[in-house]
Formats: structure tokens, sequence, C-alpha cells
């Protein structure tokens, strides 16, 4: 009898849910997951364009106090380089502070950041994960030769704001 009586009832407390209350509660988290996806997306692209504003930002001041050093001697510069770091693992491996009576090495760098914007991440050869510009290479067309006074990321992809990462 509590049966029939369930089966007739849909305010039954030992009912389960109709099929169409199944489908309309699919159909509204369907919607819900379709608006939160895109802006999930984009919190993570957020992520990874203030990592890489980071990481370019700490490989520049880097490079910028490699080059302090050289300008007080403290770096074996010749008369004709520009006094920049010949390659980024000089700012990991470090030189020697010529003005140390012990010869210390300065390091400016501990490790060379990898670009969050290429799909892998190297970290056995991040210097190849980055662009390097030289000195004496335009900014619009960046070469790299005996130098590093700038880098950029490799990817081809733009940013948010509507400028390559290759741009940063």
């Amino acid at each position: 009898m509590r049966q029939r009586a369930c089966l007739q009832s849909s305010a039954c407390p030992d009912c389960g849910f109709t099929l169409i209350e199944l489908m309309v509660s699919l159909a509204i988290i369907a919607i819900m997951a379709s608006i939160a996806t895109p802006m999930i997306q984009v919190t993570v692209q957020r992520q990874k364009e203030q990592q890489l504003r980071t990481h370019l930002h700490d490989i520049r001041r880097a490079i910028d106090a490699y080059k302090k050093a050289a300008e007080d001697g403290r770096v074996k510069k010749n008369s004709d380089a520009s006094g920049y770091p010949p390659n980024l693992q000089v700012l990991v491996e470090g030189v020697d502070d010529l003005k140390d009576p012990k010869h210390k090495k300065l390091r400016f760098l501990r490790r060379i950041p990898f670009d969050p914007m290429l799909n892998k991440r190297d970290d056995t050869a991040p210097v190849a994960a980055w662009g390097l510009r030289s000195y004496d290479s335009p900014p619009d067309q960046p070469r790299y030769n005996q130098d590093v006074y700038d880098v950029y990321s490799l990817s081809p992809r733009i940013g948010l704001n509507g400028v390559p990462y290759a741009q940063w």
C-alpha cells in the first residue's frame, strides 16, 4: 500500500528524484560549468603572465647587476666588450670578484628561470627556452652575438593585453 502511495505522490520523503528533475539539475550544472570554464582559463593565463613578468624581471635584474659589477671593475672585461654577460649560464655559475682578495665568486642568479609561456618546462636546458638579444642588435630584430643585453620569450602567443610575449 505504501509503495502505491509513493508512486502517486511526488512529495513523498521516501521517493527519489524524477527523470525530469534530474535532467533539469544536470542542465543547470552544465550551464554553470560552461560559464566557469573560460573564467578559469583566463585566470590560469593571467597567472602564467605574472610568472613570465617575474622571471623576465629577475633575469634582467641579474644582467644589470653583472653590467654594474663590470663597470665597477669587479668582473673581468675586455676593452672592446660591452660589459654584459657572455651568456645566461655565467649569471648562475658566477665569476671571480676581482676586488675581493680571496676572489670569491659573484653569482647573480640561483638558477635560470623557465619560460612559463612555452608548453614544456625544461629544467635541464632553461637557457634554450629564452630568446637572447645582444647589445649591438636592434630591438625589432633581436639576435645573439657575443653578449646578453636582454631576454625575451620565444612563445608565439599574444598576451591578454594584446602584446606578443616576445615583446614583453
